[in-house]
């Protein structure tokens, strides 16, 4: 069986390392080859079994949708989820509109587009937030707003910065996780816990706190959570994987209230496998896998979905 392992065309060293990691991993079950996502590759994947899905889109996010569009029209099989369903997790807001639509609890929000002037702001404390980034980019230390006038700064200065709806969202004080999903199993859940960052730093996920802050935030997998917490979260887990529609591995943002309620944050349907690195590899590894194990798991489950070799 071969499977072709598909990258960014312009990657970074994490990328890279990842895109090596996967290869050297499917080796020794499969014929491997790896390549970017170029015009002058589309017709080449017409002959493989299964494209490893990379193609991360780092720095445009909308880009995500193209190489699962490609592959779904030309009928090859590939990991991860479709181009409907990255689609909608890459836009905040219609993923928070999927939520309610199935009853799953999320918090209160509005998004205001470039334009549009909002002088009221129905729920305080607030977050505000670009619609279309990931990697909390466009979240600062003052991002987290309680009037009026911080939270129109806040989405103006998104509007000009770049170019897109600004979603104004509850802030929910509480205790927040990040939950990996392969093939059907929820993984060990994970605990981001910001109460060891210096005194100086926002207990919430801005950009420099997780770009440059990250050995200072306590990572705990497993979380300290009861038997019944933990089924509870993967439980709700699993109704959002399956609302969207994901497939094969993802990765979903929760927080938990003081009273114990469960909100959805936001969902990566396409996360980032760098080994020692991404989130999902550490709720891997608290499972007691390898890394070419969860490499091979969502292989598997690919393989399953798509009933290759029946």
């Amino acid at each position: 069986m071969r499977i072709t392992v598909v990258h960014d065309t312009t990657i970074d060293f994490h990328h890279e390392e990842m895109v090596r990691s996967v290869v050297s991993s499917l080796e020794n079950s499969f014929e491997v080859d790896s390549r970017p996502f170029e015009i002058d590759a589309v017709s080449v994947l017409r002959g493989t079994d299964l494209v490893f899905n990379l193609t991360t889109a780092m720095g445009n996010t909308e880009r995500q949708i193209h190489l699962p569009a490609v592959l779904d029209l030309l009928g090859v099989p590939f990991t991860g989820s479709g181009a409907t369903a990255n689609a909608l997790c890459i836009n905040k807001t219609l993923t928070k509109l999927i939520m309610k639509a199935y009853g799953i609890s999320t918090p209160e929000f509005f998004s205001v587009r470039p334009g549009d002037i909002v002088d009221n702001l129905p729920f305080s404390p607030a977050i505000v937030k670009p619609v279309k980034e990931g990697g909390a980019k466009g979240i600062w230390e003052d991002s987290v707003v309680v009037s009026v006038d911080e939270m129109q700064k806040a989405v103006s200065r998104i509007h000009e910065r770049f170019g897109q709806p600004a979603l104004v969202e509850r802030f929910i004080e509480g205790r927040e996780f990040t939950v990996g999903i392969v093939g059907s199993e929820v993984l060990p859940i994970m605990e981001i816990d910001f109460s060891s960052l210096p005194d100086r730093l926002e207990t919430f996920y801005s950009y420099r706190v997780k770009q440059f802050h990250g050995d200072e935030t306590n990572y705990i997998c497993p979380a300290k959570i009861s038997q019944r917490e933990e089924s509870v979260v993967s439980e709700f887990s699993l109704k959002v994987f399956g609302a969207l529609d994901l497939k094969d591995y993802c990765r979903i943002d929760l927080k938990i209230d003081d009273e114990g309620k469960i909100y959805f944050l936001e969902v990566n349907s396409l996360p980032l496998l760098v080994p020692d690195y991404s989130d999902i590899v550490k709720m891997a590894e608290a499972r007691g896998w390898s890394y070419g194990d969860l490499i091979n798991n969502i292989v598997a489950s690919a393989i399953s979905r798509y009933g290759i070799g029946e």
